[in-house]
């Protein structure tokens, strides 16, 4: 199985994706998986000799002149800069030479490059970007869907992502049957705007595990599995608790260390704030999976560790190995929300 690997990607690419492949080839339960490693080849040398990577069967090096910096508008990945790093990735997988890709670059190029590139799964309107989520109370982890991809949709893009989402909760955190919420101002399906409440007509009809309504305080400490929205508002979901999780460290380095009992409280402390920690570190799943997409795309932080880009490749590898794309078109199909079927639903 060959996984393209944009080695460009990153606050602190190259050096970070350079070392999770040199880790990741050299471990023994992982054998199974070969690397295309995508970036300019020169500036690629000196890492390449510090982690002693050479072309073998299961590393291949693509040579990709550009690279999609942050500060570039996300179209530039297929129009000005079509030899970028990300783009070059993306085209692998279309022409068959990958399986799949994995980058922590610029996340609007990635989609931009992925979905022209690769194009929709069969029946797919739009893809989804999916993200897991932390939980208190003991229910375990829950996705966010959409978490970026579409700041616009429609009740039937909801549809299709709460197919996504329910999918994605199957692979990643072992639901057999995820309770599916549709992220809204009120628990009433009278409540929220025109876009919700069509959405819950649809979703009421589809044969998922619907479980209504969901107001943003049952997110974090609800028993939801998967919380649908559109983009905007995933998206604003997202950046917010990441913001409230630096916020709220911040908030207790400075109430523990204003004296000296309660320092000494904080080191006692140590092993229960490393567990908290766990609960929002998105490195145990590597980035969030584009759904919907005739192929694999996983995208990863802006800030990927090394443990974050080996896990992202992995759970790329895992979603090949379990044909999620093809699972997802059969999916939409056998629930009736497939591209073209949006009519019918709206007048029914």
């Amino acid at each position: 199985m060959k996984i393209a690997v944009d080695a460009m990607g990153g606050d602190y690419a190259p050096g970070v994706v350079m070392q999770a492949v040199s880790e990741l080839l050299q471990e023994k339960d992982q054998q199974n998986i070969q690397i295309l490693l995508v970036g300019h080849l020169e500036k690629l040398s000196y890492y390449l000799e510090k982690y002693n990577l050479q072309p073998s069967p299961r590393l291949e090096l693509v040579h990709a002149e550009t690279v999609v910096e942050m500060s570039d508008l996300s179209t530039a990945a297929i129009r000005s800069k079509k030899n970028s790093s990300i783009t070059v990735c993306a085209g692998l997988v279309a022409e068959g030479r990958a399986d799949g890709v994995v980058s922590a670059g610029h996340t609007g190029a990635a989609v931009a490059a992925s979905t022209v590139k690769m194009r929709m799964a069969k029946g797919v309107d739009r893809p989804c970007l999916a993200t897991v989520m932390p939980r208190a109370g003991g229910y375990g982890n829950w996705v966010l869907a959409d978490a970026g991809a579409n700041p616009d949709c429609s009740p039937m893009n909801l549809a299709q992502f709460a197919i996504m989402g329910e999918i994605y909760a199957k692979v990643a955190l072992g639901r057999t049957n995820p309770t599916i919420g549709l992220l809204s101002v009120g628990g009433e399906d009278c409540k929220g705007n025109d876009l919700t409440k069509e959405a819950f007509k649809i979703l009421s009809r589809m044969p998922i595990n619907f479980v209504g309504n969901v107001e943003g305080h049952d997110t974090f400490t609800g028993e939801c599995d998967v919380v649908i929205c559109d983009g905007f508002v995933g998206n604003t979901v997202l950046k917010s608790s990441e913001s409230l999780a630096k916020a709220t460290v911040q908030w207790l380095k400075e109430a523990f260390t204003r004296n000296a009992f309660r320092k000494a409280g904080a080191l006692l402390a140590k092993e229960a704030f490393a567990e908290l920690k766990k609960h929002g570190d998105f490195e145990e799943y590597g980035g969030a999976p584009l759904m919907g997409l005739n192929g694999v795309c996983i995208i990863g932080h802006g800030v990927s560790t090394p443990k974050a880009i080996k896990n992202a490749i992995r759970v790329a590898h895992q979603f090949v190995e379990q044909k999620t794309p093809e699972n997802v078109s059969s999916r939409i199909f056998e629930c009736g929300v497939e591209k073209g079927a949006f009519a019918a639903h709206m007048h029914s």
